[in-house]
């Protein structure tokens, strides 16, 4: 086999957890091949570098190796050389928004507060 499609080569190789979520992703324009946005049918061949827009960064993975059905996790790192950024590092602390567990129910201006908080 020289080429498959980009979303079950990203499924078998365990980026994503099914082909189904490897192909909305390749719809929605988080993946490109070579840095061409692609759709869910476009091949990749041993030496094409993919990348991958997944959980608020970006994924820059090679390709070494093409496979066609999911493998074990040690023999699907075997087919992926991975060229991303470190992650960036997470904050010390987490804003958190403490209530009293007995306070009833939240009142308008304690869920904005929560709202507020779960956007950062």
């Amino acid at each position: 086999m020289d080429e498959i499609r980009v979303d079950r080569w990203l499924w078998s190789v365990r980026v994503f957890k099914t082909r189904t979520l490897a192909t909305e992703a390749c719809r929605a324009g988080h993946v490109s091949v070579n840095r061409a946005v692609t759709k869910p049918a476009a091949t990749v061949r041993v030496g094409d570098t993919v990348t991958i827009r997944l959980d608020g960064r970006d994924r820059v993975l090679e390709v070494a190796r093409v496979i066609g059905n999911r493998v074990g996790a040690p023999a699907a790192a075997e087919c992926v050389i991975d060229h991303s950024p470190p992650p960036p590092p997470r904050e010390a602390t987490v804003a958190v928004f403490d209530r009293d567990p007995h306070s009833g129910r939240p009142t308008k201006r304690d869920r904005r507060q929560m709202d507020r908080i779960r956007q950062r």
